[in-house]
């Protein structure tokens, strides 16, 4: 499997977190020195390991708040 290098450039917010210190966080990280792009994934205490996430583009961002704001959540959850 090839290496990879990630650097979070800003740690923009906590989801949730577990018992384990295992954190669902929000942030722009930058893949392979590539752009920073906004990540959701779960995070090991002092991100030393991670889990399988998303990473969005500025426009999928974008989108996703779009469809956020229009949806009612209470309802997709009920």
């Amino acid at each position: 499997m090839a290496e990879f290098k990630y650097e979070i450039k800003e740690e923009v917010g906590v989801l949730s977190s577990s018992k384990s210190g295992w954190r669902r966080e929000l942030n722009m990280v930058s893949w392979n020195e590539a752009k920073a792009k906004l990540d959701i994934r779960d995070w090991a205490p002092e991100h030393a390991k991670m889990s399988k996430g998303i990473s969005l583009s500025h426009e999928e961002a974008s989108i996703l708040r779009e469809i956020l704001n229009e949806v009612n959540l209470d309802e997709l959850f009920k």
